[in-house]
């Protein structure tokens, strides 16, 4: 299912959130409509976490995660870092990185396996990336932007990128990725996609201006149509339902 939503009067909604399989991030003093649609969707299944990450509102830019990590720069505040340790689920390691490029969710692209990453970023964040949210790494630009984080969105079902990213480069990633992917737009022609669109495996947001036509691409990239929540989840719901029924 892919949903629109806006956060104050913005649309940029993947400046503010973070979502993966296991958790999602929304920035505080949103209104309760950017929240309650959020929450609508996913609070049967992963927490939304409210919070800020260096006193700021950006989180979506300047974190970035999968369901097994989290990475937040090093102006993570000691309190935020706590909140959220304790918000987050126990199998989420959460990880504060020493990185000149400290908006990490503008050059990092991530799914549950796979990383693409800023041709600049340290080596040594390499080796913390690939060992906190294990996944495999590869530096890499989309459509000649070094800012793979703010040029493409990924799940583990596929992927949306750059609109001018050419039918090689496509190839190339996806066999990185492991998944199909498709050139568009989010936002009514915006190709700034990381900023529009946040997605797992099973629903996604984009900002208030995304077309129909844009909606249906990331519902068919994504294949929202008929995606669950995973098996899992299912289980767990239906053993506490037992317990409690």
């Amino acid at each position: 299912m892919a949903i629109r939503a806006q956060f104050e009067n913005s649309n940029e909604i993947g400046v503010f959130s973070r979502l993966t399989n296991s958790y999602c991030l929304v920035a505080i003093g949103g209104s309760e409509n950017f929240y309650s649609v959020f929450e609508s969707e996913l609070n049967d299944i992963v927490p939304v976490i409210h919070t800020s990450i260096a006193g700021t509102r950006i989180i979506g830019r300047l974190t970035a995660g999968n369901k097994k990590g989290l990475l937040v720069p090093n102006t993570t505040t000691d309190q935020e870092l706590q909140h959220l340790r304790n918000s987050l689920p126990d199998s989420v390691q959460i990880q504060r990185i020493e990185e000149r490029l400290s908006a990490l969710g503008n050059v990092i692209a991530c799914n549950d396996y796979v990383a693409l990453v800023h041709p600049d970023i340290d080596r040594e964040t390499q080796e913390i990336i690939r060992d906190v949210l294990d996944v495999e790494v590869f530096t890499q630009t989309i459509a000649g932007n070094v800012l793979v984080g703010s040029y493409c969105a990924i799940s583990n079902q596929g992927g949306l990128v750059h609109p001018r990213t050419t039918i090689q480069d496509q190839d190339e990633l996806s066999s990185l990725l492991q998944v199909p992917l498709v050139a568009g737009t989010i936002n009514r022609g915006s190709d700034v996609i990381g900023a529009g669109i946040v997605v797992n495996d099973w629903c996604a947001f984009a900002g208030l201006d995304t077309t129909a036509t844009e909606l249906s691409v990331v519902e068919s990239i994504f294949k929202l149509h008929d995606a669950q929540p995973t098996a899992i989840v299912k289980e767990l719901k239906e053993s506490l339902v037992d317990t409690y029924g």
